[in-house]
């Protein structure tokens, strides 16, 4: 009984220790080893022990911390997630998530790399020895052994690697220039043209109308005779409205000594007047001038706003340190409540408020923070908040800013967190995204040659050398493929990167094309997209270059770069056409409009950051890097710089780093994409960079193709399946297209010839080269090479053949039905406008009286008269006042038509199978009818007359007319 009478108290005492706060974390093992004793020390039975081990597992969990698994609790017992720990950020308001007793303890995974030091955070492997600090002590760039290059590669001084093709080409390509010292003079070979600056280039490209030699030297008339003559003072690419560089470039007019270069050989800002401006004028730095007041308007009338440089508005009297008199007087803030008049009105020294701390009734009603002033007081708001209305705060949500973090963006009381998308890791030291998988590479174009570079130019190689001149390039990472565009032979070419270099690539398309700028690849339902500025279209075809179609096209417009989304099924193109804008439209070519329209002038490229949904475009007029949402709001300038960005071509997005293609620096330099800070040099001392792309897997994530689902192959399209824009949640997912010159059949699957227009595709070509590359000549084998209709290109070639035939068949049939048409309407109005008269044939009513009917016209009832009367038959004419008869032969005749309608009426035959006559108009060149004297032994025929009469006569006369008489066969009548 005492044991039991024991139980309850124990198990009491128990659980009251249970109440305590689960904060108190020391000693929680020393209590509950006690609570567990006193209980066993009450159990008297093995029942009773089991009741007590239920009730100490149910107070244990009582006790535990109230955080997740995957949270780490603060000591102020607040939650926080375990990736925050030691990230070099404090979230806890304690910062315990962050003080050295707790990152000490953290131990880093195999694959990582422990900083050490005062806070032991853990970075991936691959980031040391990276060339950037990424530990707060540095630990993980030191001791790190010297860069060594492979045997086929130039180690610079700097400990750069290049290509041993690089070294003594004239070109520095090590940025310590240590690749073109100690150099022999060079010698060309025998397939190959030395310029007169004693570089080589291949012979092919000597005399084609295009300067390779840095001066010039390879269209010279000294090599070329008169071959280019005609060819360089007679043609002009530019338009009326454009200016022709030297260099090669078209640009506005209106940029012509506008005080900005915008040529690449700064042509457009030679032999230019000087500018000056008249005494009332007030000069801006680049030249232009304007009136004289304003200059410190407080707004910017310079484009270089230097109007507002240097003003100092002296009737401000704004500051801290400044106070403004009822009266109108400002004074310095030391002078307020210093029981001296300085204003006026004595509004400097309030007998009330002067010595009077507001703040200590209530904290003056603010909800943080009161600060007391010499007059009166004001609310303050701790960091991260902000006043809503004069007292309260309220919180700030950082995260609206769409620069405040690199990708994803939490935001939190008085505070904000950034995290990265998958497959990124966040660097608490640059507060960057950094890429964690395979090697990121830039390619980008050279002129003559396609280069590939890491980041930090571990490793710089000549990729696909040997062209003639590429342009535009993208990349295909899944198949690890390559694009890209050459302007002089007007084709777009593929490769293989791991076979490359080599001399042997695929055509992907080779036919209408005028200037390719710009290309795109549509990595998930395996398209290429590429717009042409002379032809003014944007164009899409599969990978293969079988299927093929245009998209867009727009009078004026003169499209450039492209860039494509085929997660959401957009595209996005600049377009430097006047006026210049950017453009958004579907991947099969619906909803286009233009996204910017203002302050854009000479938009170039354009690319996709797709962790943020940004789109980042560079500006040659304004040297500007610009972003917007995709939606078009949010808009930033990123950087504004006329010397880095002189006459920026191309750009790349990665991390937090933007890359840009300078044609005029020969450059390509890199920035902070959030704020345009830490701009360094990438490479320099290329020819004419123009397209550049970051290859790395996360670029190009992967999606579902729709158009290939397995119960439905290419989407049971005919021609092309293309994805459909995600407008909203009910768009579709993708269309079908026909190629150009067919239209959609009612299924939207199939396509029908469009008779006004025939467009031919083709099949892909291998195209094989010499050793000099595709840079002039690209000849594709015979073999390789067949020109096809877009019927033979559908997938169906049963259907192919039904649809050529209706080129013929249908055409005929709606003619036919035209003209029918046509004729009966016709006939329709001529038998309202027109008077008839009708009578029976005298040859067949021998005993009876036939009657004649005359018509009422403008002149009133006319009576019958005509060359031929009764001839002989019984007849009787009859007319409202007058009734006449024809007697038998030998008597009297009256005529049978009137004097009117007999003008002109040459001969008057009776139409046989209904009893009429008819007759011919003098001068009509017809057949002559048929006589009497035919007429008369064709009734001895019997029932053959019936024959001729429907058969010939009708079919004949019909197409003869007066304007006077119908005559009828069967139940109608004619015109003759």
């Amino acid at each position: 009984m005492l044991q039991m009478t024991g139980a309850p108290r124990a198990v009491a005492a128990g659980l009251r220790e249970a109440r305590v706060s689960s904060g108190d974390t020391e000693g929680r093992g020393q209590r509950t080893t006690a609570w567990a004793g006193a209980l066993l020390e009450g159990a008297g039975s093995m029942r009773l022990c089991w009741s007590v081990a239920l009730l100490l597992a149910a107070a244990g969990a009582a006790v535990e911390d109230k955080c997740e698994r995957n949270e780490f609790q603060c000591q102020d017992g607040t939650c926080i997630s375990y990736k925050w720990v030691c990230d070099g950020s404090a979230e806890c308001r304690d910062s315990s998530d962050e003080s050295q007793e707790t990152c000490r303890s953290v131990t880093c995974k195999l694959e990582d790399f422990s900083c050490g030091g005062r806070v032991n955070r853990c970075i991936p492997q691959f980031w040391r020895c990276d060339g950037q600090v990424d530990c707060e002590n540095g630990s993980d760039e030191q001791g790190c052994p010297p860069k060594t290059c492979s045997p086929d590669e130039f180690r610079c001084h700097d400990g750069k690697c290049i290509a041993p093709g690089f070294v003594c080409d004239s070109d520095w390509d090590c940025l310590d220039g240590s690749d073109e010292a100690s150099c022999p003079t060079p010698t060309c070979g025998p397939s190959s043209f030395q310029c007169n600056s004693s570089t080589c280039i291949p012979e092919l490209w000597v005399c084609d109308r295009d300067d390779d030699c840095d001066d010039g030297s390879d269209e010279w008339p000294l090599h070329c005779g008169a071959r280019n003559i005609s060819a360089t003072h007679g043609e002009n690419p530019c338009s009326a409205l454009e200016f022709h560089c030297r260099s090669g470039e078209c640009i506005h007019s209106s940029w012509r000594c506008d005080g900005g270069p915008d040529c690449k050989d700064k042509s457009d800002e030679e032999n230019c007047a000087k500018t000056t401006c008249r005494p009332d004028e007030f000069q801006c730095l680049d030249g232009t001038c304007i009136h004289g007041s304003q200059q410190c308007d407080k707004e910017y009338d310079c484009k270089d706003k230097s109007d507002e440089l240097g003003c100092v508005n002296v009737t401000l009297c704004q500051g801290p340190d400044k106070f403004k008199c009822h009266s109108g007087e400002c004074i310095t803030m030391d002078k307020v409540c210093n029981s001296v008049r300085d204003c006026r009105d004595w509004s400097d020294e309030p007998l009330q408020e002067c010595g009077t701390n507001e703040c200590l009734d209530n904290n003056g009603s603010c909800s943080h923070i009161c600060n007391d002033l010499k007059i009166g007081y004001e609310c303050l708001c701790p960091k991260g908040f902000r006043l809503a209305g004069q007292r309260r705060c309220e919180d700030i949500d950082e995260c609206q800013d769409p620069d405040a973090c690199s990708q994803l963006c939490v935001n939190l009381a008085g505070s904000f967190k950034c995290e990265c998308e998958a497959g990124f890791q966040f660097d608490a030291l640059t507060k960057a995204c950094k890429a964690t998988g395979t090697i990121a590479y830039l390619f980008f174009t050279n002129r003559h040659e396609v280069r590939k570079m890491t980041l930090d130019r571990r490793e710089y190689t000549s990729l696909i050398p040997n062209l003639k001149n590429v342009v535009a390039l993208d990349m295909e990472v899944a198949s690890n493929r390559v694009y890209w565009s050459d302007l002089s032979q007007r084709k777009i070419y593929s490769t293989q990167i791991d076979r490359a270099p080599s001399f042997s690539y695929d055509t992907v398309i080779s036919e209408n094309l005028q200037a390719p700028d710009g290309l795109a690849v549509d990595w998930i339902h395996s398209n290429i997209y590429w717009t042409d500025s002379i032809l003014g279209t944007i164009s899409v075809a599969d990978t293969k270059g079988v299927k093929r179609k245009t998209l867009f096209k727009e009078k004026g417009s003169k499209p450039r770069a492209i860039v494509v989304d085929p997660v959401h099924g957009f595209m996005y193109w600049t377009d430097w056409g006047t006026p210049a804008k950017i453009k958004k439209g579907g991947l099969n070519g619906v909803d286009v409009y233009s996204l910017v329209t203002e302050d854009i002038q000479w938009p170039n490229g354009i690319t996709l950051d797709l962790s943020s949904g940004r789109l980042y475009w560079v500006d040659s007029k304004l040297h500007s890097i610009s972003s917007i949402d995709v939606n078009g709001q949010n808009r930033k300038t990123v950087l504004e710089d006329k010397k880095m960005l002189a006459h920026p071509f191309s750009l790349a997005i990665f991390e937090d780093k933007v890359f840009w293609t300078d044609i005029i620096n020969e450059a390509i330099f890199s920035a902070n994409r959030l704020t345009g800070s830490d701009i360094s040099l990438m490479a320099e001392n290329l020819l004419s960079p123009e397209d550049i792309v970051l290859f790395h897997n996360l670029t190009q994530p992967r999606g579902v193709n729709w158009c290939e689902r397995p119960t439905l192959p290419n989407g049971g399209c005919q021609y092309l399946c293309l994805p459909a824009p995600q407008i909203n949640p009910h768009s579709p997912k993708f269309t079908c297209a026909c190629p150009d010159g067919m239209l959609l059949a009612e299924d939207k699957r199939n396509c029908l010839t469009d008779p006004e227009s025939v467009v031919t595709t083709r099949r892909p070509a291998t195209v094989h080269v010499t050793a000099v590359g595709p840079k002039r000549t690209a000849v594709p084998e015979p073999t390789t090479k067949t020109g096809t209709t877009p019927l033979q290109a559908l997938d169906d070639p049963a259907s192919g053949r039904s649809v050529g035939a209706l080129y013929i068949v249908l055409p005929i049939v709606l003619l036919t039905v035209l003209c029918f048409g046509t004729f009966l309407l016709w006939k329709n109005w001529r038998l309202k406008s027109i008077n008839s008269i009708h009578f029976d044939n005298p040859v067949y009513q021998k005993t009876t009286e036939d009657e004649v009917h005359i018509c009422h016209s403008q002149d009133g009832y006319t009576y019958p008269s005509g060359p031929w009367g009764c001839r002989g038959y019984p007849s009787k004419i009859t007319s409202p006042n007058q009734r006449s008869q024809c007697s038998l032969p030998g008597g009297s005749r009256d005529p049978f038509l009137s004097s009117e309608i007999r003008q002109g009426v040459n001969q008057v035959a009776p139409h046989l199978g209904r009893k009429r006559p008819f007759w011919r108009k003098k001068g009509q060149k017809f057949q002559v009818l048929a006589s009497q004297a035919l007429f008369e032994p064709l009734l001895l025929l019997g029932p053959l007359h019936t024959l001729w009469s429907v058969l010939f006569l009708p079919w004949a006369l019909e197409p003869f007319s007066t304007a006077r008489v119908h005559f009828y066969f069967f139940e109608m009548y004619y015109v003759f």
